[in-house]
């Protein structure tokens, strides 16, 4: 198990892939030997971002994302004979980056986390850890994201407290156990597909 702690002033900052506003760049992965790090290089993006008008979602072919309110609430994301219903925050929505989307605000401007991934490369899985107890990990990279105030997990019987904004990023080579300790937390998962 490798464990790092992302802080606030270590994630990056990037426009939007249709250029509508700014998203946090949290962890991500891209291509080994990419000469570039783009959006055709990139395997995995975790991130967060405010979405403080309605609009088009960026289109983004062979992306899967996962995308999940944790701020503000009334999000609702429009596509063409489907809805995405996220008004109530830490709800986790699944849909491709090939999707025409777009967004409807009914409570004012939100914050969202999103999970992407290339389709075929990795799987991930998006969820709100707001009850204590435990949970298996597979082997993989998991990010603990303390969207809102500081929690604390213990990781296979070793404790870690994560600060407001920070992510834990965890490697593991096999499966662990996760359990929260206090407070909430956001974790994303990713597997890579060999």
């Amino acid at each position: 198990m490798k464990t790092t702690l992302l802080k606030p002033e270590d994630y990056t900052r990037s426009p939007w892939k249709n250029g509508g506003g700014i998203f946090t760049d949290i962890a991500d992965a891209h291509r080994a030997g990419a000469p570039t790090k783009d959006w055709n290089s990139l395997l995995w993006r975790f991130a967060s971002t405010p979405i403080v008008t309605p609009g088009p979602f960026s289109y983004m072919p062979g992306i899967d994302r996962l995308q999940m309110v944790v701020r503000g609430r009334g999000l609702v994301l429009k596509a063409p004979g489907r809805e995405f219903d996220e008004r109530d925050p830490f709800t986790t929505v699944r849909f491709t980056g090939e999707l025409e989307i777009v967004t409807e605000l009914e409570a004012g401007p939100v914050e969202v986390v999103n999970l992407m991934a290339r389709r075929g490369a990795a799987e991930i899985e998006l969820l709100a850890l707001m009850e204590s107890g435990d949970r298996q990990l597979a082997a993989g990279t998991h990010l603990v994201y303390a969207a809102c105030g500081g929690c604390s997990i213990r990781l296979d019987g070793e404790d870690f407290a994560i600060t407001d904004g920070s992510t834990l990023r965890v490697e593991l080579a096999e499966v662990s156990k996760l359990a929260l300790v206090s407070g909430l937390a956001v974790l994303g998962s990713i597997q890579i597909v060999s």
